[in-house]
């Protein structure tokens, strides 16, 4: 699990009720969702402390894409929970933040940590590595959304494969690094894919840019692609854009704990 250094942004202020303001490019989405995944992180941080729903504003910047297989909701919940722990003046330990996080979801406790890491197990057995250089990375969505059940339901109905942590990277330059992940596999891209074939689109026109490696980010729909440096991931970003305006695309920096320390 590694995460970037572009993301959405959370805001928590003091007030007399829980609410949520969702802001952004991608907040439609949103729009009268009483199930947010910042909501229900509140709503069992109150429970845990024993004060019931906490009374605090937060707004939502949304600028990344909704079911998007890059953590955001995730992501937001646990930077709103850190946020709302300190402005509560609440005294929870890392590991009691962890555990109330995976209501959530499985993801809830990496995405609470933003830092690289090995997750196992359905994420609640987290090794952190720091070792895992910065990888210069384009992000491209082509605004197809990608629910995650759906995609499980199609791996689940298909031909599963073991899976078992693999051995580290014989070094950890980014060369060496970017070879071996070329050597591991998303075992949910296929089903994606087949799901939503606009995903296979994103796929190819990021390789067509020179990507040294590309895949599907978690549960899609967003792709990502590896480069040298960055200024071949910049030029990778300017000819999607130049060929597929309407798509959500990014460069960034993944992992090296470079990322921010947030969505």
């Amino acid at each position: 699990m590694a995460f970037a250094d572009v993301g959405d942004r959370v805001w928590v202020t003091h007030a007399d009720r829980l609410s949520l303001t969702v802001t952004g490019p991608f907040a439609a989405a949103l729009a009268g969702d009483d199930d947010n995944l910042i909501l229900r992180g509140m709503r069992e941080l109150g429970h845990v402390a024993g004060i019931g729903e906490p009374s605090l504003a937060i707004t939502l910047e949304k600028t990344l894409p909704i079911a998007a297989g890059l953590g955001g909701g995730s992501s937001d919940a646990g930077v709103a929970l850190k946020l709302a722990t300190k402005a509560l003046g609440l005294h929870l330990t890392e590991a009691e933040l962890a555990g109330l996080s995976r209501v959530v979801g499985a993801d809830g406790p990496m995405c609470l940590a933003a830092r690289s890491a090995w997750a196992e197990g359905v994420g609640d057995r987290l090794t952190f590595e720091p070792a895992l250089p910065p990888l210069h990375a384009v992000l491209a969505n082509p605004g197809r959304p990608s629910p995650t059940g759906a995609v499980y339901c199609a791996y689940d109905a298909g031909a599963t494969r073991s899976a078992d942590r693999p051995d580290p990277p014989a070094d950890w330059s980014p060369a060496t690094v970017i070879d071996w992940l070329a050597r591991q596999r998303n075992d949910l891209q296929s089903p994606a894919v087949a799901l939503e074939p606009e995903i296979g689109a994103a796929l190819s026109a990021m390789a067509a840019t020179g990507a040294r490696l590309t895949r599907m980010s978690g549960s899609g729909a967003t792709v990502f692609g590896l480069f040298e440096d960055a200024a071949a991931a910049a030029g990778a970003a300017a000819a999607l854009r130049d060929n597929h305006g309407d798509w959500w695309i990014e460069a960034t920096v993944l992992g090296g704990d470079a990322a921010t320390a947030g969505p």
